[in-house]
């Protein structure tokens, strides 16, 4: 089958959620110095300011499966869209530093909503032959987010707007929140949430227009895996016949923040001056690293759906673990500093041919429609919390031991190879409910 234009567009819309999402979450980095000065901030309050947006996303990944199964994913998409808008204003006109942090915690809210409800509602739209690179467009459009952050944060800064510049850089993320919330009316409902509200020639209809072969048999599939939940309606997630899949996503979750990935991103011109580095500009290095990251996560997903998952997965552990045990040991003998650019320029590929590309993926796939709400929420939520607690902990552990936190990130990838090497079942190609059967959830 052929892509079609309502599927591209619905899902370009629904990724739109992803850029937004990687925009509030870099671009923070570029303000940090200002923020400082103007607020007279010590470095705990500091970090609070960076962390607090991360407050907000920890509570958004945990509650937005609710709004998404009871109004659906598509309307619950445009509570996150008002919620970005209203904080990219909230922190360009806030009034002092209170109301900035709360302004980051309401734009968390809606980074943490769109991490769950945007991968959901492309895996729920995607027939299985494109699930993958689909799923994958919130990936790609997460990291040209952090990219166009780090562009944004360098062509104001060039503007020499003075005091006024922190708050145009995190102001300017209205525009495309705006943008998002527009192009939301102009797409469908999820056919498995129809089907889920007994909206049946809805969801016919939403498959016909996605170009779903066999639509018929489709649907008929999609009726009987849900009948399960007029058998069982508000069955808990936390329940024994579960336990796969959601370890599946929690440790998809964590193991995508347990790489450093995050840490090393908000921190990244700290650590090239820890080693020494001072010829570059904080924002020309994350410009790099964001380059580097955009064109593996193109890469990843044109070959998500023919190599698989697990096998992507395999491949980015074997070479971070290697780059990040080699950086440690930079650090650690304070020799060779020469090659920390091109190293964490190729940790960032890692990441990005794996965990990158597959995270949003495999946790969208892993559990069955009745539960897929809570599903998401539980393993979104996952990678928030470690990635709020890595943030923390991160600079505390520099300070002391340079090496440190990237020998245990190294370890934490070489764990993560046997874990996925020996319980992690491939999920290319199989629709949905093919999946629910081969966990053995049916």
């Amino acid at each position: 089958m052929r892509l079609n234009s309502y599927l591209i567009r619905s899902t370009l819309v629904g990724a739109l959620g992803g850029l937004l999402f990687g925009f509030d979450t870099a671009v923070i980095s570029g303000t940090t110095h200002q923020l400082t000065q103007i607020y007279g901030l010590t470095s705990t309050q500091l970090g609070i300011t960076v962390a607090s947006a991360l407050v907000g996303t920890v509570i958004g990944a945990m509650l937005s499966g609710i709004p998404g199964q009871r109004i659906g994913r598509r309307d619950s998409l445009r509570i996150m869209a008002a919620l970005y808008i209203i904080s990219a204003l909230g922190c360009a006109l806030a009034w002092n530093w209170d109301a900035l942090l709360a302004f980051r915690v309401i734009g968390g809210l809606g980074i943490g909503g769109s991490s769950v409800l945007g991968p959901m509602y492309i895996a729920e739209i995607a027939p299985a032959k494109w699930r993958g690179r689909l799923v994958g467009t919130f990936q790609i459009n997460i990291v040209v987010g952090i990219l166009l952050a780090y562009v944004s944060n360098f062509l104001i800064a060039m503007l020499h707007l003075g005091l006024l510049e922190w708050r145009w850089q995190l102001g300017i993320a209205g525009l495309p929140a705006l943008l998002f919330l527009i192009m939301l009316l102009t797409i469908g409902r999820s056919p498995r949430w129809l089907v889920t509200q007994s909206r049946i020639e809805e969801a016919r209809e939403a498959l016909r227009l996605s170009g779903t072969p066999n639509t018929e048999e489709e649907l008929q599939d999609i009726i009987a895996s849900i009948h399960l939940d007029r058998l069982t309606r508000n069955e808990p997630l936390l329940v024994k016949k579960y336990r796969l899949p959601i370890f599946l996503a929690v440790t998809v979750g964590m193991f995508n923040q347990l790489s450093g990935i995050n840490a090393i991103l908000y921190y990244l011109n700290d650590i090239f001056a820890q080693a020494g580095f001072t010829s570059l500009s904080g924002d020309i290095q994350a410009i790099y690293v964001g380059l580097a990251n955009l064109v593996a996560t193109l890469a990843a997903m044109s070959v998500i759906d023919k190599l698989g998952r697990k096998t992507l997965l395999l491949v980015g552990a074997v070479g971070m673990t290697i780059c990040l045990t080699t950086v440690a040991v930079i650090f650690q003998t304070h020799g060779h500093q020469k090659y920390l650019l091109p190293l964490l320029i190729l940790y960032i590929v890692a990441f990005a041919i794996s965990q990158g590309a597959v995270v949003w993926v495999y946790i969208a796939e892993v559990f069955p429609t009745r539960i897929r709400a809570k599903g998401q929420s539980l393993g979104t939520s996952a990678n928030w919390v470690t990635n709020a607690l890595i943030s923390g902990i991160f600079p505390i552990l520099a300070v002391h031991f340079a090496a440190l936190p990237f020998y245990f990130f190294a370890g934490m990838m070489a764990l993560q190879f046997f874990i996925v090497l020996f319980i992690y079942p491939e999920t290319k190609g199989l629709s949905l409910e093919q999946m629910q059967r081969k966990l053995g959830i049916d």
